[in-house]
């Protein structure tokens, strides 16, 4: 997810997304634990786009 897509959403959508995002984590996570990921780095991509969401969530606040 780029952060031009993300600029374009409201606070809530956004919040809703940080939501989904965080519980997907979560998830992905407990599979790794379990060995059951085929791919590990997805982990990394998602906190990555979590904190574009956040960052994006900020900057609408502060203007």
């Amino acid at each position: 997810m780029k952060y031009n897509e993300i600029k374009d959403l409201t606070v809530d959508e956004l919040r809703k997304r940080h939501q989904q995002l965080k519980s997907e984590i979560f998830e992905l996570k407990m599979k790794h634990s379990m060995g059951q990921v085929a791919n590990p780095v997805e982990i990394r991509y998602k906190r990555r786009d979590m904190a574009r969401i956040l960052t994006a969530v900020n900057a609408k606040l502060a203007q």
